[in-house]
C-alpha cells in the first residue's frame, strides 16, 4: 500500500509540474475573442451534450479538449462508477457546437475524436479503488487538424486557467466555472457561475470536491472546468448531489485525474495549457 502511495504521489507531482505555456508557438492559439473552440464550448457525443473543461497538449503538439468521461457513457444517468459502466469506444466522433438547445444541436464549429477515457482505461486495467472508480471522470478529444486554428485555451468570462491547483479546497473557498448546458438554450450570460466549496472529505482521498454554485450545475454542464480564487484549474464537473446535500455538485480533482491520465493514456507529455487571457474573479 505504501509503495502504491509513493508511486501515485510521484505521478501527481509530475503531472502538475508540466503545464504548457498559454501563448506559446508564436501565437499558435486563435484570439480569445474569436476562437470557436475553448473551455465552455458545447460538445456533442452521439446526441449527448456536455461542456468542455480545458485545453491540453502533448510532446507531439497535438491539441486536446477535455470533458467528463461519463459524457461518452452508455449507461443511465445514475451509473457513475467508471470501473463498471459501459462507454462508447475510443475513436468515437465528437462535435464542437455553439447555440445548442433542447430542440436543436446548434452550429457545428469543429470536430474531433475520443482518444482517452478514464472509464475505458480503468476497465482495461481492472481498477478497483473505490475513490478512483467513483471520481476519475476525465476524457480527452483530439481536435481535428483542420480545426486547431480555432482553439483558444482561455475560460470565457473569467480568463485563466493559470495552472493546476494541488492542495484541494477548504469550506468557504470561492470557485468559478463556465457551464454551457443546452438546457439554457445557448444563452451565454447564464453560463458563468460562482460558488463555494463545502470542504473536502478526507475519505475521498483528494479525488473529489463537493461545492455549491449559483445556480447549480445541470445536465449539459457536465465536464465543465472549475477554477480556484487564483485562477488555477481545480476540477471537472462530474455529478449533481442529491443526498445528503441537495443541489450540490461534485467535481473530480483535475490534478489527480491528469496524473492518472499521464500514467495510463499513452499520450506522452500530456499537460494542461494555461489561458492566454488573465484570470479575474470579477469577470
Amino acid at each position: 500500500m505504501r509503495a502504491a502511495t509513493v508511486v501515485a504521489s510521484a505521478a501527481l507531482a509530475a503531472a502538475v509540474s508540466l503545464v504548457g505555456p498559454g501563448a506559446d508557438a508564436g501565437g499558435r492559439w486563435a484570439p480569445a475573442a474569436t476562437a470557436t473552440i475553448h473551455p465552455g464550448t458545447m460538445m456533442y457525443t452521439e446526441g449527448s451534450q456536455c461542456t468542455a473543461n480545458f485545453v491540453y497538449t502533448d510532446s507531439a503538439n497535438r491539441v486536446y479538449v477535455g470533458y467528463a468521461a461519463h459524457c461518452a457513457g452508455t449507461g443511465s444517468s445514475t451509473d457513475t462508477d467508471g470501473c463498471s459502466t459501459k462507454s462508447l469506444p475510443l475513436g468515437t466522433k465528437v462535435t464542437f457546437r455553439e447555440g445548442g438547445n433542447p430542440a436543436d444541436e446548434g452550429t457545428k464549429v469543429g470536430s474531433g475524436r475520443l482518444v482517452y477515457s478514464s472509464w475505458l482505461t480503468m476497465q482495461r486495467l481492472h481498477t478497483r479503488g473505490a475513490n478512483t472508480c467513483a471520481y476519475n471522470d476525465l476524457a480527452l478529444v483530439r481536435v481535428a487538424a483542420r480545426d486547431v486554428s480555432q482553439v483558444n485555451p482561455s475560460v470565457p468570462f473569467w480568463g485563466g486557467p493559470t495552472g493546476i491547483d494541488t492542495d484541494g479546497t477548504a469550506a468557504g473557498d470561492q470557485v468559478f466555472t463556465y457551464g454551457n448546458s443546452s438546457l439554457r438554450g445557448g444563452a451565454e450570460p447564464l453560463a458563468p457561475h460562482t460558488g463555494v466549496s463545502l470542504g473536502d472529505q478526507a475519505a475521498d482521498g483528494g479525488w473529489s470536491h463537493p461545492l455549491y454554485t449559483v445556480t447549480p450545475g445541470i445536465p449539459g454542464d457536465s465536464g465543465s472546468g472549475f477554477l480556484s480564487a487564483d485562477g488555477k484549474a481545480i476540477g471537472v464537473l462530474s455529478t449533481l448531489g442529491l443526498a445528503p446535500l441537495p443541489a450540490s455538485n461534485n467535481i473530480g480533482d483535475l490534478a489527480h485525474e491528469l496524473a492518472w491520465a499521464r500514467q495510463h493514456s499513452g499520450l506522452k507529455g500530456l499537460r494542461l495549457v494555461p489561458g492566454t487571457e488573465p484570470f479575474s474573479g470579477l469577470g
